[in-house]
């Protein structure tokens, strides 16, 4: 052990694993940075004077003589204005090079105090009907896409991010491909809102350990937006299991025994910790969280998305629906546990009427599309159902729809016309007088 710097310097390791390394050392602190071999890696336990480090772009080449020195501090972001409009990587460093000046903050702190927390009550309309009609998104809420991996999850956090209205973005991507990293930043750059987006990117090129820095870092960025400058921000965190996957990784490596389906023990710790950091603030700032979680062939009893409901307000799932040919929001499956705090009051006063009536409608015509495949004769009332479901499905739930909250709803009116007459929509009296359309053309 040799000192430089006035720091010690360490050189022999007790153990190496593929993603961890283990050494005897005084003072070290949890989370603390390190330079194992002058590779970025962070302390994950301490056990007396045995100190155990993932080290972030793997261990191997890393002989049991490397040299480690601790760094005394946590990870940190630099946070001004200057984030706006730029893309980092997992470490917050500027993928352009160019420097950026600010002040260093610690990732990963503490949530906000409850005491300091105001109830939700803003909209977040997004242009996409499948959501603002059926599953309004809310001011400070934290919610998941849950999505099968073939689905275009990453072109709708893309459209999230060009419509919500909001002062600023957050985009943490995890294990991205090239082709979807330079997807966001063609798509941001043509439609010219990189200023009021940060992002903050790990690509499949990029060890998969750095992952589990990008929630962090997209977190703090969006605490210095919403706290400081009391501003409306949404974090976009893509893909979580892929984070989840990393976590994994680093307890297999620890010899922790694993927890269901292989992943850690301290999963949904690991999960709230991120997710509990949505927050509506009394300065009017508020930080609202939009997760994409892959499903493994649809199943949500995987550990990862049957943690993630038990901390989030709801999930929204994305659906190939077959008799349009396009993705949409399925709305048997997706819910907002917080949309009626805006809906009908932030919005117009038919909203809620209209909302249930379009999914018991559109549940009557799975009813009927049941008994076709069972070889029963359908109704009228059952052949109108069917149809009303394939133009709600192609007008209101298909992702690629970009209207405002208006318009989804006279939409909705319209169709209701189209197919039904007012005793089968069954809306209250003084809502159909006010609404329903006078004329209807087939």
């Amino acid at each position: 052990m040799e000192t430089q710097g006035f720091q010690k310097i360490y050189t022999q390791l007790t153990a190496i694993t593929k993603a961890t390394v283990t050494l005897r050392a005084e003072g070290a602190a949890n989370d603390e940075l390190a330079l194992v071999g002058g590779r970025l890696a962070q302390v994950v336990k301490v056990a007396g004077d045995a100190v155990t480090l993932q080290v972030f772009a793997g261990t191997e080449g890393i002989p049991t003589d490397a040299e480690v020195v601790f760094l005394h501090h946590p990870p940190m972001l630099k946070v001004s204005d200057q984030l706006a409009g730029r893309f980092f990587n997992a470490y917050g460093e500027p993928l352009d090079g160019a420097p950026i000046e600010g002040e260093e903050r610690e990732i990963g702190g503490p949530t906000v105090n409850p005491y300091r927390r105001m109830q939700p009550s803003e909209l977040i309309a997004t242009g996409i009907a499948g959501i603002d009609l059926n599953n309004t998104l809310v001011s400070g809420q934290k919610i998941p896409f849950f999505a099968d991996p073939n689905q275009p999850y990453n072109q709708v956090m893309a459209m999230v991010a060009l419509r919500a209205q909001v002062d600023k973005i957050i985009l943490g991507g995890m294990g991205l491909t090239n082709d979807d990293y330079l997807y966001y930043k063609t798509v941001f750059d043509n439609a010219g809102v990189l200023d009021r987006i940060v992002s903050f990117v790990n690509t499949t090129d990029n060890p998969p350990v750095e992952r589990l820095l990008v929630p962090d870092m997209a977190l703090t960025a969006a605490e210095y937006f919403a706290v400081d400058k009391g501003e409306k921000v949404l974090v976009l965190l893509t893909d979580m299991t892929l984070y989840a996957d990393a976590l994994a990784i680093v307890s297999n490596r620890m010899d922790q025994i694993p927890s269901k389906d292989s992943m850690p023990g301290s999963l949904y710790s690991d999960l709230a910790k991120i997710y509990e950091k949505a927050v509506q603030l009394p300065n009017g700032g508020s930080i609202t969280i939009l997760a994409v979680t892959t499903l493994n062939d649809g199943d949500i009893t995987h550990a990862i998305p049957d943690n993630t409901g038990y901390i989030t307000e709801g999930q929204l799932f994305l659906r190939n629906d077959a008799e349009i040919g396009k993705v949409i929001v399925d709305p048997f499956r997706s819910l907002s546990r917080l949309k009626q705090l805006v809906i009908g009051k932030k919005t117009r006063e038919d909203h809620p009427q209209v909302m249930n009536a379009a999914v018991r409608l559109y549940s009557d015509a799975a009813n009927a599309r049941t008994k076709l495949e069972n070889g029963f004769d359908l109704s009228d009332y059952d052949k109108r159902t069917l149809d009303f479901a394939r133009e709600y499905s192609e007008e209101l739930l298909a992702i690629d729809i970009n209207i405002d909250i208006t318009q989804m709803l006279d939409t909705a009116w319209r169709l209701f016309a189209k197919y039904f007459s007012p005793s089968e929509v069954a809306i209250k009296e003084a809502i159909l007088k006010k609404y329903w359309p006078t004329t209807q053309t087939a």
